[in-house]
């Protein structure tokens, strides 16, 4: 099962997301967290740079990317990077808290490493890595994180990371897979947008065809929540 929180538009959404993430942090000392990349997350980032630098202590967050393009640190398509300009140089967080998926290196070795970075400090559960939260988008497509619907495999990949390839551009990119995702304590999809309508409305209502997309196999076995702003929902 899953919660849905629906949103006037994609500012109140993150507005909103933002209040609610900083009620629902745990009392733990280290919470670690995969982000996404794309334009819902970027409102989100943007208000808790402008609204929570200072009232939630950051030091106990550590942060991780659900995948990344192969691009420099550098390059604008970078997740880490939109992260980095937006919400990362304005916060008080150590170095050591920022995990990013080293985009500019071999691909297929970096998911390796990563893998290994993730294992040294996020804690096994059901003998995987256990993500206290994960922040997913969606594509008009279906896809999530880097798991496109031509490569369904990477939702029972046995590795943690692996490199996926995208469908038109080609571009290799470094995702987690299906396994770790669904291991993960919390899972919040951000969905925003009239062009996400279609395929969202057959995943959410389980309708003809739509076990074909990635996004339909997020079933975590923690709490699964969609934040949709109206757009998403009617496709107007």
């Amino acid at each position: 099962m899953y919660t849905l929180h629906q949103y006037e538009d994609s500012n109140i959404l993150a507005t909103h997301y933002a209040k609610s993430f900083k009620a629902q942090l745990s009392r733990k000392a280290k919470i670690n967290i995969a982000l996404s990349g794309g334009s819902t997350p970027k409102l989100l980032f943007q208000h808790w740079a402008t609204h929570y630098a200072d009232s939630i202590d950051w030091t106990r967050l550590h942060f991780y990317w659900g995948d990344e393009r192969c691009v420099s640190p550098k390059d604008e398509q970078s997740n880490y990077k939109m992260t980095q300009d937006l919400l990362l140089q304005h916060l008080h967080i150590p170095k050591a808290n920022i995990h990013r998926i080293k985009g500019e290196k071999d691909p297929q070795k970096e998911a390796q490493r990563y893998s290994k970075e993730i294992l040294k400090h996020v804690p096994l559960k059901n003998g995987l890595p256990q993500f206290d939260l994960i922040l997913l988008g969606m594509g008009s497509d279906g896809h999530t994180a880097s798991i496109f619907p031509h490569q369904m495999d990477l939702l029972e990949a046995p590795t943690i990371c692996a490199v996926a390839t995208h469908p038109d551009s080609g571009q290799k990119r470094i995702t987690l897979t299906g396994p770790v995702l669904n291991n993960a304590q919390k899972v919040a999809f951000l969905i925003t947008g009239a062009s996400k309508q279609k395929v969202l409305s057959s995943i959410l209502h389980e309708k003809r065809g739509w076990r074909q997309y990635p996004t339909a196999h997020i079933r975590p076995v923690g709490r699964l929540s969609y934040h949709l702003d109206k757009a998403a929902l009617t496709g107007k």
